[in-house]
């Protein structure tokens, strides 16, 4: 069994040197995750790629999610109680004031819903609406940076891809890219608006990373070239104690399809600050590709991490040795061979 992986590619691995080491370490696919990358430096980074590596690129996109906007730095702290301004169109953020792309979420959010930020870092809890402005509450105490993930505690009508998402995929069409991954996949209709804009013949991944996506799996599996499991998102939707279990039948029912799957998040998070991983995350990985996993996926070790290119080796000696490895190995294969 071929196990391919991809790389995120990020501040931490976006320069010549880097892109051929890890194209020279067996990397099978370089991702641009459109939520991190300015639309206006799109072609520039494709370009860059292209020329430093035969790797192809994947353009991953925004779709169907919620963030806020750009807030007056890094570590905006809220704290319990608070009253916050939630504005319908983007303002600078802090502590008293925020806003949220798609802007067309402020206008179904109703008073009592609740709104978490970033992995539950902070939650709100809408308490007024007027036509200017909604008032929440801080109903927990955390630290809030920009552009980061929200949850709201129903169902928020969304589209399948961004403006920015439609941009880019044309873009991408236009320099050659074959692949292409829809973030927040929730149906059947969203795989076919995509393959409307990047056609029958491209690479489509489909990312598995909400109740929606993974209650319609049977209808999204015949119309995609392969799948992703993301747990980190899933994580935010799903108790994080069944996420190992929902991996596991997630990937049944794709390898039953002939579906190959990838499996991302939190593979290797230590390595984003140290040199090593560990021994919970290299068993972890072991464990993924042990169920039957096609792929594997590096996020923020490549992308932000202090070691990108050790983050690949890793990934590399652990399918090395899952290569080598049967029911009937000795302990003395295992560990000398």
């Amino acid at each position: 069994m071929s196990i391919k992986f991809l790389a995120t590619i990020g501040p931490s691995s976006f320069s010549e040197k880097i892109i051929r080491a890890l194209a020279e370490n067996n990397v099978g696919l370089f991702k641009i995750n459109l939520s991190h990358t300015k639309i206006s430096d799109l072609e520039e980074i494709i370009s860059s790629l292209q020329e430093w590596s035969s790797v192809p690129v994947c353009l991953d996109s925004e779709g169907a999610q919620v963030r806020n906007q750009y807030m007056v730095n890094e570590s905006v702290a809220f704290n319990e109680g608070d009253t916050v301004k939630i504005h319908p169109n983007e303002i600078k953020g802090d502590n008293k004031n925020i806003s949220f792309v798609p802007t067309n979420v402020f206008k179904q959010l109703k008073i009592n819903d609740l709104i978490y930020v970033d992995f539950h870092a902070v939650t709100l809890k809408v308490i007024e609406r007027n036509d200017k402005f909604l008032l929440a509450k801080a109903i927990s105490t955390g630290v809030v940076g920009s552009n980061k993930a929200v949850n709201i505690n129903r169902e928020i009508d969304l589209e399948p891809m961004t403006k920015k998402d439609f941009e880019a995929f044309h873009i991408g069409k236009k320099m050659g890219i074959k692949d292409y991954a829809l973030s927040f996949t929730n149906s059947a209709s969203d795989v076919k608006l995509v393959r409307k804009i990047i056609g029958e013949d491209a690479n489509l991944i489909s990312k598995i990373e909400s109740i929606r996506g993974v209650l319609n799996l049977d209808e999204i599996l015949p119309l995609v070239n392969n799948i992703l499991i993301d747990r980190g998102d899933l994580s935010r939707e799903i108790a994080i104690e069944k996420i190992p279990f929902i991996q596991r039948r997630i990937i049944s029912k794709a390898r039953s399809k002939q579906v190959p799957v990838y499996v991302a998040t939190n593979l290797l998070e230590s390595m984003v600050k140290a040199r090593t991983p560990t021994r919970a995350e290299v068993n972890d990985v072991a464990s993924t590709l042990l169920m039957g996993a096609d792929g594997l996926v590096l996020a923020a070790e490549t992308a932000i991490g202090k070691f990108p290119l050790e983050a690949v080796q890793m990934i590399n000696s652990l399918v090395k040795q899952f290569a080598r490895w049967t029911p009937e190995s000795s302990m003395k294969d295992i560990i000398f061979d």
